[in-house]
């Protein structure tokens, strides 16, 4: 089974696309936006494509042809404006869930944020990421794609625990982004987790054994 994984270049996407690698269940193409990022996958023998989520549609479906499942783990970073937010973290999706489309890919992993299913509960200093995220999952939820939605809290750089907490609503928390990918890696084909979002944090209870409480 073959995974894209968009955004490969990302704190999560990176260690996901490493995790995939080392998988003797999968296989991993890594889309990313540089042509030295694409040599430096490669010198690592992982299969690596160019692609910009501000291009086109056709662009994206095109990387994303033979693969079985899409990780859509991009995004703008805190240090652009709500433009590039709008850009990338919205309509990058919604072109990324068109192109699985497109290139007739049912499976597709979305990673969103904590609570961004509620507006109340978002928080307002990086509202325009919130709303970004609220509607581009709500696109994928609407397609016909077997869809995952993760939405984990604070993201952290420490060392991942191996131990989350996965439920509909949780309270504001957080999670080493080693963590999250490992939950990406674990969803894949868990079927506990088709057409189904949730929201994970750091927590008490083992990935595999936190998803079979869904």
């Amino acid at each position: 089974m073959k995974v894209l994984v968009v955004g490969a270049n990302g704190q999560i996407g990176s260690q996901l696309v490493q995790f995939l690698h080392a998988s003797e269940k999968y296989t991993v193409r890594a889309m990313v936006r540089r042509e030295e990022q694409v040599k430096l996958l490669e010198s690592q023998g992982i299969e690596a494509v160019k692609a910009d989520l501000e291009g086109s549609v056709d662009e994206i479906a095109e990387v994303a042809k033979g693969c079985d499942v899409i990780v859509f783990t991009a995004g703008s970073g805190g240090h652009t404006g709500a433009d590039k937010t709008l850009l990338i973290d919205l309509d990058g999706a919604v072109k990324t869930v068109e192109a699985a489309e497109k290139a007739g890919i049912d499976r597709f992993i979305m990673v969103s944020a904590l609570q961004a299913h509620h507006r109340e509960n978002w928080n307002e200093k990086i509202r325009p990421y919130y709303v970004a995220k609220h509607y581009a999952d709500r696109v994928l939820a609407q397609s016909n794609l077997t869809y995952t939605i993760l939405r984990p809290g604070g993201l952290l750089n420490e060392l991942g625990t191996g131990k989350v907490s996965i439920a509909e609503n949780l309270e504001r928390s957080f999670i080493p982004r080693e963590d999250v990918a490992r939950t990406i890696l674990a969803v894949i084909d868990e079927e506990r987790t088709f057409n189904r979002s949730f929201d994970l944090v750091s927590g008490d209870t083992a990935i595999k054994d936190a998803l079979q409480s869904l």
